[in-house]
């Protein structure tokens, strides 16, 4: 009879090691964007919403009678 000798405090490291990134992964799909993705489509947001603001005909200003 064979047994496989396991060291514990490794097992326990490896077990640990996996919690960790499955919670990572976890992590990456809820927070998923880095800063530059997040800075580079509110840029593209203030750049549209420029563009659409640059195109209404009149003022913002009441009418003076």
């Amino acid at each position: 009879m064979n047994a496989k000798i396991v060291n514990l405090r490794t097992e326990r490291k490896r077990r640990d090691r996996a919690v960790r990134s499955d919670e990572a992964a976890e992590n990456r799909a809820r927070h998923g964007r880095t800063k530059a993705e997040r800075r580079r489509d509110d840029a593209v947001r203030e750049a549209a919403d420029r563009a659409h603001d640059g195109h209404r005909i009149g003022t913002d200003e009441p009418d003076k009678d």
